[in-house]
């Protein structure tokens, strides 16, 4: 099938226009190209936050298309019957995508290209989703970096390609496919009531994303060395919902710092090494894919963390109900926002695994099913590192301490009033929001009482400490 047939766009984590190079791709071909987006098994199975603001995009991104006069077809079912039904109903000649890098999305891809290039078709991956391939960054004997400083130096001198502006037209093919109704998927309903609370928090589609990242880097970038570890302030970029799902290139990011870098704003240097250790979760989970869903050192394997999810201090710690104010702020401000700070993200996953000696992996599972900023790669990067059982790992005898650290940043107590409603004569209207986001069945109520800790900071640390000894590390 040659020039003239039609491309099938493949788009997953990449729902953008500009600098898109399997759309540049596709449109440089020649002929119609044809957006397709396919409820796959992956996509059925993420957790509730994630696949409701995969929906939000998806609707942008639809809305976009249409303003081009182009479409996104959407469709449901396996990827390589879905794309092969629509290969025979467009007469497609090729079927282009984004590269991804996690393990379950590599192994589908793999056997996707496969089964296409058996048809005949040019099947093709493309970068985009990071600004470095993992197989092109390698140390000086030839593996890949298990360590993320000197990862860091190895790439930040490399040169990284201009983000490309959005094509100003789509070929559209003359008939177009049938497409579900996006609204018959319900990607919202296991949000249910917390959908609502959660939506206005929600920065949707590429032009927010490109809107933010000029606020950020024209306005607060100078400042994030120090504003990204006080949870009360508007200090980060607020990119990663976006980054996630690909609705902003890193690419786009990087040329963005680089350039306050240069203008000598003082804390682009340190965003820019978090933009890389981003792309640092990727290139292991592509080099090591056990990271995801195993310890990536397999000495931890041993260690005896409780790995019941419904025990009682886990089901505490759910709820944002374990007594200890900066790790129930956290909680409470992933449920009504559908993110959460990274500060706090390091305090809750410190006192899940060290303090209450739980599985990292009931953590990660949970953010899963939490997260409107969910990834893959980063997500289960963070959970290991706090643990202590990943690459480049706090060191496993340095536990948190929830309260010096609201001590140090959130010293006036902001973020913790703004996020915890019990106990307080007028809580604010965020902090009652929780309870209207949060499952009926919780049964819980602004007037309910605070509860003691279910472990004391002193306690768990001990315990903890003397868990690691018990182990020999």
């Amino acid at each position: 099938m040659g020039e003239g047939t039609a491309t099938l766009l493949w788009m997953r984590r990449d729902l953008r226009l500009s600098d898109h190079p399997a759309l540049g791709a596709a449109i440089a071909r020649g002929g119609p190209v044809i957006p397709v987006f396919i409820l796959d098994d992956l996509a059925e199975t993420l957790g509730a936050a994630p696949k409701w603001r995969l929906g939000l995009s998806l609707e942008d991104l639809a809305r976009r298309l249409e303003a081009m006069g182009s479409r996104l077809i959407l469709r449901r079912g396996d990827a390589t019957q879905t794309l092969r039904a629509l290969v025979a109903e467009t007469g497609a000649g090729a079927v282009y995508w984004s590269r991804a890098y996690d393990p379950d999305s590599v192994a589908r891809d793999k056997a996707v290209k496969a089964a296409l290039k058996q048809d005949g078709l040019d099947a093709r991956s493309h970068e985009g989703h990071l600004m470095f391939e993992p197989w092109t960054v390698e140390t000086g004997t030839g593996g890949f970096y298990r360590v993320y400083t000197p990862f860091w130096r190895a790439v930040k001198e490399r040169g990284v390609p201009e983000p490309e502006p959005a094509p100003s037209h789509i070929p559209a093919p003359k008939d177009w496919p049938l497409s579900d109704a996006l609204e018959d998927w319900r990607l919202a309903a296991a949000m249910d009531r917390g959908a609502a609370i959660c939506r206005p928090y929600q920065r949707v589609g590429e032009d927010a994303a490109q809107g933010r990242l000029g606020w950020f880097t024209g306005h607060a970038i100078g400042a994030y060395d120090t504003a990204r570890d006080l949870p009360a302030e508007d200090g980060t970029s607020g990119l990663s919902e976006n980054l996630a799902l690909g609705e902003i290139s890193p690419r786009r990011c990087w040329h963005a710092g680089m350039r306050a870098l240069h203008e000598g704003k003082p804390g682009a240097e340190t965003w820019l090494k978090e933009l890389v250790w981003r792309e640092f979760a990727y290139h292991l989970a592509w080099h090591t894919p056990r990271i995801v869903n195993r310890n990536w050192r397999e000495d931890w394997d041993a260690f005896p963390w409780n790995e019941d999810e419904d025990h009682p201090h886990v089901i505490a710690w759910k709820q944002g109900r374990t007594g200890i104010p900066f790790v129930d702020a956290a909680m409470r401000e992933m449920y009504v926002t559908g993110r959460m700070h990274n500060r706090a993200r390091m305090i809750v996953a410190s006192y899940l695994t060290k303090h209450l000696l739980s599985h990292w992996r009931i953590g990660q599972k949970w953010f899963e099913e939490c997260l409107t900023d969910w990834d893959p790669a980063s997500n289960a990067m963070g959970w290991q590192w706090s643990a202590g059982s990943g690459p480049d790992a706090t060191p496993y005898f340095r536990v948190f301490n929830p309260e010096t650290q609201v001590q140090k940043f959130d010293p006036k107590s902001r973020y913790l009033d703004r996020w915890i409603a019990e106990g307080r004569r007028n809580p604010t209207d965020t902090a009652l929001s929780y309870f209207d986001a949060i499952p009926r069945k919780w049964g819980l109520s602004a007037d309910d009482i605070y509860p003691e800790p279910i472990v004391s900071v002193k306690d768990g640390r001990a315990k903890a400490l003397a868990a690691y000894e018990r182990r020999g590390f």
